[in-house]
């Protein structure tokens, strides 16, 4: 078998959702060959993950004429996406979005926890009641947004219970392609990112939220925002300047998509 047979070969099985399969010795010096040579030649810094989310991202066919409909159709496909099932670190039940799917506004969060894959809805519980207080405070409704996940699965841990913990980047990355999908449907004017893991899984960035908030970021030639995660703002009660600095960023927000913003809105959590 030539090189390139081989190369074909295994292509089209992958395209075919095969993640392993058997060869024999000749067929594994082929590719010792390829490995040493490849070996030889790479760059410094080679982009292999990059070429692979391409490659996830081009097999992702929303199918459907409307907005809606195209959205079911990922959240079908996400439910038994090899690259997020593989992983073994996930859990089953999909957590995929919720809202308006030709909202100007999405805002995307890290991760489904406990109470949202009971319900198979992002942000719920005490965590997206804050959300929707925020939102009812910039004058707008939960169901007039689109709500998002950068990990569509709940992360696992052992003995799990309630439990959750953050996604890990490659548990992100498996979901990204979905994500950049329902930007292309969506067509938001503005993202927000909420929390630390949603900006790293977003933008690929090690910084805080407090290095990367105020100001304005691109994610597929979108302008984005990053914010502290609702359920930071659960652990902060008492404090009043943090609550400012999230509202600050949707302050920002608001005068990007051009939404009126009276005085009382302005002054909201000043000392």
């Amino acid at each position: 078998m030539s090189t390139l047979i081989l190369l074909d070969y295994l292509k089209q099985l992958e395209k075919q959702g095969v993640q392993h399969v058997e060869i024999d010795e000749h067929a594994r010096s082929v590719l010792r060959e390829l490995y040493t040579r490849g070996s030889a030649r790479r760059p410094a810094k080679p982009h292999i993950v990059e070429t692979n989310e391409q490659s996830q991202l081009s097999s992702i066919v929303a199918q459907g004429n409307t907005a809606s409909e195209k959205i079911a159709s990922l959240a079908n496909i996400a439910k038994t996406w090899q690259p997020a099932r593989s992983l073994g670190s996930l859990r089953d039940i999909l957590v995929f979005s919720t809202g308006n799917p030709e909202a100007d506004f999405m805002l995307v969060g890290e991760a489904p926890g406990f109470q949202e894959e009971q319900k198979c809805e992002p942000f719920v519980g005490p965590a997206g009641e804050k959300l929707n207080q925020i939102l009812k405070a910039m004058g707008l409704a939960r169901e007039k947004v689109y709500i998002s996940n950068v990990c569509k699965f709940r992360p696992a841990t052992r003995n799990q219970t309630t439990n959750n913990r953050k996604p890990s980047p490659e548990e992100m990355a498996t979901s990204l392609p979905f994500v950049k999908a329902e930007i292309d449907i969506v067509k938001p004017s503005v993202i927000v990112a909420l929390g630390g893991s949603a900006a790293q899984g977003l933008l690929g960035s090690d910084k805080t939220v407090g290095q990367l908030r105020e100001s304005w970021h691109q994610f597929q030639g979108i302008p984005l925002r990053v914010t502290y995660h609702p359920s930071y703002l659960l652990r902060q009660e008492d404090g009043l300047g943090e609550k400012r600095k999230v509202w600050e960023d949707m302050l920002a927000i608001m005068e990007k998509l051009r939404l009126p913003i009276s005085e009382k809105q302005r002054s909201y959590f000043k000392k």
